[in-house]
């Protein structure tokens, strides 16, 4: 047997260099786990139990009963139904508007003879880099009077340019054939042909991983929402769930975590749906320059 061979042997037997590492990686892995999982465990066990069983000097993980008096308080105290319905409309329109703006914007950075393109797509980038909360109060005062507070538009316009989705579709983009869009060219498809026909098919998987982002910055957009609306009847669930809050300062944490597993679940389920197609959406082009 050669030396060459040897130490790449030696690497998979049970026992040698290879495998001692695994535990620790496992141990690692476990742990990153945990940091994520259990607060969501935590949260969904304390919706089902008393404020008594919240607030014991040990630990108390599970209820001593699954009563779903806290979910009924939730839904009595605040007007869920108007507050689904907010965020439903808020997230739909906002997450299709980003999501057709980044897929326009790519397009123009990729496919057409731009003008300082490179420039263009350098300010993408910076924008990638700047806080949203830099730009918070510009953006309040020009909602303020265009006279759009308590308003959808008001919640939904400010935030709509979305660097990451117009990044991320432009990597995309440029790992696509060329001799497909060379056909089309050939067939005589216009650019809105070429787009909705032919690039948008080839890019499901990234048009999956913008939109469950999308989606869930538009579902748990707590702060922009809480500046401009400040009327119940157009809150969205993060904001409303404040008011599940005593002013007295006792809370019901029970009632609290009921109402925050009812704004999650939405969110949990859309992951579960799409996730076999976020990890390849953004890896799609990471290697394009």
């Amino acid at each position: 047997m050669s030396n060459a061979v040897r130490p790449a042997l030696t690497a998979r037997r049970p026992g040698g260099p290879g495998t001692r590492r695994r535990p620790a990686g496992y141990a690692a892995l476990a742990a990153a786990v945990a940091v994520m999982i259990l607060p969501l465990v935590w949260m969904m066990l304390a919706s089902f139990k008393e404020p008594d069983e919240i607030h014991t000097v040990r630990i108390q993980w599970l209820p001593a009963g699954w009563d779903l008096s806290n979910y009924a308080a939730a839904l009595e105290r605040v007007p869920f139904g108007a507050f689904f319905a907010n965020s439903l409309l808020v997230t739909v329109i906002g997450a299709g508007l980003k999501i057709l703006l980044g897929l326009t914007t790519a397009y123009a950075l990729v496919f057409l003879d731009v003008p300082f393109r490179k420039v263009f797509f350098a300010v993408v980038i910076f924008a990638l880099l700047v806080p949203q909360q830099i730009v918070i109060i510009p953006n309040y005062t020009l909602v303020a009077e265009l006279g759009w507070l308590n308003t959808y538009q008001g919640i939904i316009l400010p935030g709509l340019a979305s660097a990451f989705g117009t990044f991320l579709f432009r990597q995309h983009f440029l790992s696509l054939p060329q001799s497909v869009m060379e056909a089309a060219v050939l067939d005589g498809a216009g650019h809105l042909r070429r787009l909705f026909q032919f690039v948008v098919p080839m890019s499901a998987p990234t048009i999956a991983a913008v939109a469950l982002v999308s989606v869930v910055n538009e579902w748990n957009e707590y702060l922009w929402p809480l500046l401009v609306v400040d009327r119940a009847e157009m809150m969205t669930l993060p904001v409303g769930l404040t008011l599940l809050q005593n002013n007295d300062g006792v809370t019901n944490w029970g009632v609290l975590m009921a109402g925050t597993v009812l704004i999650t679940v939405p969110v949990l389920a859309l992951f579960f749906v799409l996730q076999r197609r976020i990890v390849s959406g953004l890896t799609a082009g990471a290697v394009t320059g």
